[in-house]
């Protein structure tokens, strides 16, 4: 890796992009790239056009000298790409619908990360991320995969599981989590320590210190915790969250406030206020808002977006790697035996060291003995979606759908499949050989 840097986007139409424009430029100094590639595919050409556009505004307004080139050949972008980076939809906000509104036909959480519709997600998404590491297998083999597309966790597992390619993945809630803490106590973060430990969006906070001093017992008093705007803002259940001793991922709600979370997306979904349709209005505003030719900086608006601190996530952590800096970032790694109750070929989410030859993940010193059996169980599903992605087996995602703990019927999941891939079957292409 020399001292000019090519970085590909794969999904460079996303309404995400500009975070990671602005954060080249604001770490230029230390992680010179000077080149983007944003790629995108045909039905996404529009949106390139627009982001794209304003990419290059804000390259101009900064004086830097970064090339930034937009395509729809993908190929051509990862020839000696150093970084790529996935931010894709498979099947677009239509297929997030369709994994939000079915499950709810059978009183199932309808999410796009977690139950039925994370396993939909997953299955779309697999089989074209596989094919992306086959061309970096042969035209960037060296490259740094970081995966940001959703459910990453299972992504990332999957390229670690059929790929020769280095692949992380990434998530901007443990980040969030800290400019929580930062906000909460009014201190920079870099005096803040927090452990996670689970998996992607199946995560607990075990430990927190602020200077070495604990702050976990104050902070388990208080049931709002960290959360985000693509989530419900239920309060947490104080006894419980008291009694597991540690602060859960917002996206367990879905798992511990089960019944208020599905009442209200059915109530949310009844008025067309489903996330995919409140995601698609936020983008079509966010896109009306690129389109003005004086904008040349990333708006306060895509906040809003539910992906705030993306550019913070995704250059730091290529940053760290490029300089070998070696500090501590929560991120989706090979197992490797620390979380001992799961398989070594696991992906988890942990806090991890790292360096120019990849994160080395740290032991974790906590993990509440109430919440293991959960991260098993969500962990056998994924291992079994994953295969079903690669298989197109549907006794095997089957098999998935009933593993998981918010599927509660398996005659209920086999319609409900059946169903689903239906309606995703020109996505799903493995499922329907004859």
């Amino acid at each position: 890796m020399g001292t000019r840097l090519k970085v590909a986007v794969i999904g460079g139409s996303s309404s995400y992009t500009p975070e990671l424009i602005e954060g080249f430029i604001l770490n230029y100094a230390t992680f010179p790239v000077t080149e983007i590639v944003l790629v995108d595919i045909l039905e996404g050409r529009h949106k390139l056009a627009i982001v794209g556009q304003l990419a290059l505004r804000m390259i101009e307004k900064s004086g830097l000298p970064i090339n930034l080139s937009l395509t729809l050949d993908r190929r051509s972008a990862l020839v000696g790409a150093d970084f790529v980076s996935t931010q894709m939809r498979i099947g677009l906000l239509e297929a997030r619908g369709w994994d939000e509104s079915i499950p709810l036909k059978y009183d199932m959480i309808g999410q796009e990360t977690t139950g039925a519709g994370g396993m939909m997600k997953a299955l779309r998404t697999i089989p074209v991320l596989l094919d992306i590491c086959k061309d970096m297998e042969e035209l960037c083999p060296d490259a740094w995969l970081l995966n940001f597309t959703n459910p990453a966790g299972m992504v990332t597992e999957a390229i670690h599981k059929h790929s020769t390619i280095k692949s992380i993945g990434l998530c901007n809630s443990p980040i969030a989590a800290y400019k929580w803490l930062s906000g909460l106590y009014n201190i920079p973060i870099d005096r803040i320590y927090c452990e996670f430990a689970g998996l992607n969006h199946l995560h607990w906070v075990s430990r927190i210190t602020i200077d070495g001093e604990s702050k976990l017992e104050e902070l388990l008093d208080s049931r709002s915790g960290y959360t985000a705007a693509n989530v419900p803002q239920f309060a947490w259940n104080e006894s419980l969250i008291k009694s597991v001793g540690a602060i859960p991922s917002y996206y367990l709600k879905y798992f511990y406030l089960h019944r208020e979370m599905l009442t209200e997306q059915k109530a949310a979904a009844a008025k067309g206020e489903s996330r995919a349709e409140t995601v698609k209005r936020l983008e079509d505003e966010l896109f009306e808002i690129y389109k003005n030719p004086e904008l040349a900086e990333k708006p306060k608006q895509l906040e809003q977006r539910g992906g705030a601190y993306y550019s913070e996530a995704a250059v730091k952590l290529m940053n760290s790697l490029y300089n070998d800096i070696g500090d501590i970032q929560t991120l989706n790694v090979r197992n490797g035996g620390i979380l001992d109750f799961l398989p070594d070929d696991a992906c988890i989410e942990v806090n991890c060291k790292v360096t120019k030859d990849g994160p080395i993940p740290q032991q974790v010193q906590i993990v509440p003995e109430s919440v293991k059996g959960l991260i098993h169980a969500v962990k056998t599903y994924e291992s079994l979606a994953i295969k079903a992605a690669v298989t197109g087996n549907r006794d095997t995602a089957l098999l998935a759908l009933v593993s998981h703990p918010l599927v509660d019927s398996a005659n209920a999941a086999e319609e409900m499949l059946t169903e689903m891939l239906e309606q995703n079957k020109a996505y799903l292409p493995k499922f329907f050989e004859a």
